[in-house]
């Protein structure tokens, strides 16, 4: 399949969450007006998007709610579980563990680690905090999917390198760095402070 777009990709995902919604409501059919909407964009630009994957909706009907959700879900690789691990049980990294919304989309959060003797042993969602150490032993026999990042920033390249020898291909990096890894090893970056400062320019310039 071609390449697509972190922006598209990224659109994807708020149309599949706004058809859900619909869904819920027991709401059939969708314009592209509306899910134009939800994304901040264009009709025309979701139509394009869409156009991507093949062929949806009828002109003039609009989209079958449960059916295009149920393709953009497929798109998304959402029709299979992901195991994923966190490295870091910090504020950032038990708040992320502690958070429903993963387990509802198929991400299942079934290892934490750190290096802190006062955090290790503790559990949250029945997920025990392991020591860091245990990483490679961990993962011997199948690790995890996605890893997420959450340590000090002075941490975050080496736990990013172990993770690599340990054929780890997809990171979400929370550490305020920016993570050298193989082309081969996918890393999207959660910067609090850039998106706060993206919301003041938004508030600055209205």
């Amino acid at each position: 399949m071609r390449r697509i777009s972190e922006p598209t990709v990224r659109r994807l995902s708020l149309y599949l969450r706004f058809l859900e919604e619909h869904a819920a409501r027991g709401i059939a059919t969708i314009s592209s007006d509306e899910l134009a909407a939800c994304g901040a964009t264009t009709a025309a630009q979701v139509r394009k998007d869409l156009s991507l994957f093949g062929s949806f909706g009828k002109r003039g009907l609009g989209y079958a709610v449960p059916e295009l959700a149920a393709r953009l879900r497929d798109i998304l690789g959402l029709e299979r579980t992901y195991g994923v691990a966190v490295v870091g049980a910090g504020k950032v990294g038990s708040a992320l563990v502690q958070y429903g919304g993963f387990t509802s989309r198929g991400f299942l959060v079934r290892w934490v680690y750190d290096i802190d003797p006062a955090r290790i042993g503790h559990a949250w969602n029945g997920v025990r905090v392991s020591d860091a150490r245990d990483m490679e032993v961990d993962f011997h026999e199948g690790g995890p999917d996605i890893v997420i990042v959450a340590t000090p920033g002075d941490a975050a390249q080496g736990v990013a390198d172990r993770l690599v020898r340990l054929g780890v291909k997809a990171i979400l990096n929370f550490a305020p760095v920016h993570l050298v890894v193989p082309d081969d090893v996918v890393v999207k970056n959660v910067n609090m402070a850039i998106e706060l400062e993206a919301l003041s320019y938004a508030l600055r310039h209205g």
